[in-house]
């Protein structure tokens, strides 16, 4: 036997190997559905095609019957296989489709016409073959059709898959390409020449040999044909460090060999201190606990399936911290409970000042605080490990540099401390107590409570900010409030100041004493409201069905001695929805400011309209003026006045959010030297 004979013979034998493993493997782990047996007889086929033709390489004699119906049946399963596998996206005609796959009859009649076809030269005598060459051929061209059509399948099946499916069949085109790729241009070349060419081939089976591992790998992604097989993981890991022990000690031989061959007199000398330095370096590496356990993970993150279905993990995790029953801490102490199957545990959140408090726990004592030194927090920060409590007690050294203080360390049953670090930030810690089902952790453990940790920091960062940003909402109302309620007393104060500047002149007229009664009695009651308003902490809370005329004709009556004094343009009766004090309060600011912008000489107009939808109160003056730029950005921005230390800068603003909440607006439109024009514009109640 040539070398060429030999390489022939072990491409064969190698695709015979693969072939038979991949059918055993199949025949061991999948299920019995209508894919997996055209696949299993896929395999087969293969199988003893690859035999058949090994077999007449090692004992040199080829059964023409043999080896032509071996091809015969691997070309058919191929197409059936295919054909198969592109039904779900088959571009087809429904009608053609449906005529090929569904009759039976014509199927087996199509098979039995091919077999006739490829066979029947084998039986036809050799002086009717010298007259017909030509029937020689039919095989040849048969196998020609069959690579072609199979190629055309396969297109289809690439083509016509989604991008899941495609990530799934894509290694099966490239092998299943690559084996009738080169049948094609094996009888192509047949066809041409009149004869097969021996070296096409014996490069046959190795091409064969080298698709077979892009056919497993789509094997093993396709979901109906996942494989189960188990194979222990002690044995891989045990081979993996063998067979690196190998290829490690080969390399160094082979360096060892350079040094000695271009070391001259002294290349035996350094060769074996190489030699012997290499070989002691191997075992200090096999016997590092570090290296062998970074193996381990490795070879489970890769060889073997999970421990976990991660997406049904992860849907429970996710549904327990969606719950509505409990408050977002305590959902987030059961959900971890229920994914480490413990029986309690304990969630403390960090606060605003780097606190951190106890916010749930899950049937564990009430009495354990989270002190938080700089080293606990500083490493569950910066490394998010989740810490064996045991492992911490028994082996320290592996947690370097890391105290734990001793008021979690004596809680009774603890196991595990989880960080939730969100932005980079410990935003807070769960102490899980000890589980009666699981006893030891392993990376695969650390790596679901890691990403469940994740998860739940997210969703607690989100409870505290809510948290944070009720409290602000709450102070901002109360500082709202305190605010309006400053501005009230600060007209009231303007009352009394009044009083006491007038008090000397006048204080022996009659009249004056019965104004400052008056006005010292509205003062109380303003008052006695706005502790009411401080007590209850509403504001303008009892609006009622009130007749705008009336109510702008006894604001009006405030001004009756200002100058100028403001005109009051009255219409028929109309009716709106307000609360009394709170409409009064903001007309009387209108009209106040429009006074205090215009001159004795000017004048300030209060008319009364509507439209067919609002009712509109006219505030004109022919005061300073505004610019449009300060009506744009000062002149409802709170806390910002024009008029000085007398000035909180917050009526305008009031006054507009009041009209706003009643459903309606302010309109302003001024110029420099010619006055002001205030709209107020409010609902109408339709009689």
């Amino acid at each position: 036997m040539d070398i060429t004979s030999s390489i022939g013979l072990a491409g064969y034998a190698l695709s015979f190997l693969l072939f038979s493993l991949l059918a055993l493997t199949c025949f061991i782990s999948a299920k019995n559905v209508n894919s997996q047996t055209r696949l299993k007889a896929l395999l087969v086929t293969c199988s003893i095609w690859a035999a058949s033709i090994t077999s007449a390489y090692l004992f040199n004699y080829a059964s023409l019957l043999i080896i032509h119906t071996t091809e015969l049946l691997r070309s058919v399963t191929w197409v059936v296989f295919l054909f198969a596998l592109a039904a779900p996206e088959n571009t087809l005609p429904p009608q053609l489709f449906s005529a090929i796959t569904q009759s039976k009859k014509n199927i087996t009649l199509i098979i039995a016409t091919l077999t006739l076809l490829s066979l029947g030269p084998l039986f036809i005598p050799e002086t009717t073959l010298a007259s017909y060459p030509q029937l020689l051929e039919l095989p040849v061209i048969l196998r020609i059709i069959m690579s072609v059509v199979s190629l055309l399948l396969i297109e289809q099946i690439y083509r016509n898959s989604d991008r899941v499916r495609r990530w799934a069949v894509k290694h099966l085109c490239l092998g299943a390409g690559l084996i009738h790729a080169y049948d094609f241009y094996l009888f192509a070349d047949a066809a041409l020449f009149k004869q097969l060419d021996n070296n096409l081939w014996d490069a046959r089976g190795a091409i064969n040999a080298i698709a077979i591992p892009l056919i497993a790998l789509s094997i093993a992604r396709m979901p109906s044909w996942t494989l189960k097989l188990q194979i222990s993981r002690r044995l891989v890991f045990h081979t993996a460090t063998l067979s690196g022990a190998g290829i490690y000690l080969i390399t160094m031989a082979a360096a060892g060999y350079f040094i000695k061959f271009y070391g001259g007199n002294w290349g035996s000398v350094i060769q074996t201190v190489f030699i012997i330095g290499a070989a002691l370096l191997l075992f200090t590496l096999l016997f590092s606990d570090k290296i062998r356990s970074n193996i381990r993970v490795q070879l489970n993150k890769h060889f073997f399936s999970y421990k976990y279905d991660y997406r049904d993990e992860w849907l429970k995790f996710t549904a327990l911290l969606s719950d509505n029953t409990n408050d977002t801490p305590e959902r987030i102490c059961i959900a971890f409970a229920t994914i480490t199957k413990s029986p309690g545990c304990i969630l403390w959140s960090r606060d605003t000042q780097g606190v951190y408090e106890r916010v749930a726990d899950f049937h564990m004592p009430e009495s354990t605080n989270f002190q938080a030194n700089e080293s606990l927090t500083h490493f569950l920060e910066t490394s998010q490990w989740v810490i064996d409590l045991d492992e911490y007690k028994s082996t320290p050294q592996r947690y370097p540099n890391l105290v734990i203080p001793d008021n979690i360390l004596s809680v009774p049953q603890a196991w595990l401390l989880l960080p939730l670090v969100f932005n980079e930030v410990l935003c807070g810690v769960i102490l899980i107590k000890r589980s009666s089902f699981i006893t030891v952790i392993n990376w695969e453990d650390r790596d679901l409570l890691k990403i469940a940790g994740k998860q739940a920091a997210i969703l607690l960062s989100q409870h505290q900010a809510s948290k944070a940003l009720i409290e602000a909402q709450q102070f901002e109302a109360f500082n709202r409030l305190s605010a309006y309620i400053v501005h009230d007393l600060k007209n009231i104060l303007a009352q009394q100041s009044l009083i006491v500047t007038n008090a000397e002149k006048h204080k022996h007229n009659p009249v004056f004493v019965d104004d400052v009664i008056k006005t010292v009695k509205n003062s109380v009651q303003r008052m006695t409201k706005l502790m009411d308003q401080m007590r209850n902490g509403m504001r303008g809370k009892h609006p009622k069905r009130l007749e705008l005329n009336l109510l702008c004709e006894q604001t009006c009556q405030r001004f009756l001695q200002s100058q100028p004094t403001p005109q009051l343009l009255l219409t028929d009766p109309i009716y709106i929805f307000a609360d009394m004090e709170q409409l009064s309060n903001v007309i009387g600011h209108l009209v106040q400011n429009a006074i205090d912008a215009t001159s004795k000489a000017g004048e300030v107009v209060i008319k009364i309209s509507q439209s067919q939808t609002e009712a509109l109160i006219e505030i004109i003056d022919s005061g300073s003026g505004m610019d449009a730029q300060f009506i744009k950005t000062r002149l409802f921005k709170p806390f910002d006045s024009t008029k000085g230390l007398t000035g909180m800068g917050i009526g305008a603003y009031e006054s507009r959010e009041v009209i706003r909440a009643l459903g309606g607006d302010i309109d302003v439109s001024s110029q420099i030297g010619l006055g002001s024009h205030f709209t107020v514009r409010l609902p109408l109640i339709m009689e």
